[in-house]
């Protein structure tokens, strides 16, 4: 899939992967693998943002993905996120859709929006908000309409 199909179709909170379509070096070539999982891996999708401007420049749109938390003893020192523009080359495939009636947790409301938690009841969802710091956090169910465009449409989640 194109990142523009990502962008149109994938629902926050989909689990996707991306790739370069190159083979993975052998295990025993560290940095190759280093450099080959820059542009083969898979994340969260967490954010979408349409064109904006920023003073004279102008950003096409984009969406970012989680990759990855680094930190020990429960205390995320580093949050790896990736942020791919619609003109990426890329191949992305949605590996895992969110489940309908989950609840995602976003930081706060409107279009610059991040999920920052995706749970399966409302009551979890209110649980997690106690013990983590977002005051502006909006809770949004994960909707039949959004999940299930590709069943209804005879399309593949792939």
């Amino acid at each position: 899939m194109s990142a523009h199909t990502i962008f149109d179709n994938a629902p926050i909170g989909s689990t996707i992967a991306w790739s370069d379509r190159s083979p993975q070096p052998p295990a025993r070539f560290k940095k190759k693998i280093a450099a080959w999982q820059t542009n083969n891996s898979s994340g969260r999708l967490i954010r979408k943002q349409g064109d904006r401007a920023v003073g004279n420049v102008s950003l096409s749109a984009s969406f970012t993905l989680h990759e990855a938390d680094y930190g020990a003893g429960g205390v995320i020192a580093i949050r790896v996120h990736r942020t791919f523009s619609l003109d990426s080359t890329l191949h992305f495939t949605i590996l895992e859709r969110p489940v309908i009636g989950s609840i995602r947790v976003f930081n706060q409301a409107g279009d610059g929006a991040e999920l920052v938690y995706l749970v399966s009841n409302h009551a979890d969802a209110q649980e997690w908000l106690t013990r983590h710091g977002y005051p502006s956090a909006v809770l949004e169910e994960v909707t039949a309409d959004e999940v299930g465009a590709d069943i209804v449409e005879g399309r593949t989640a792939a």
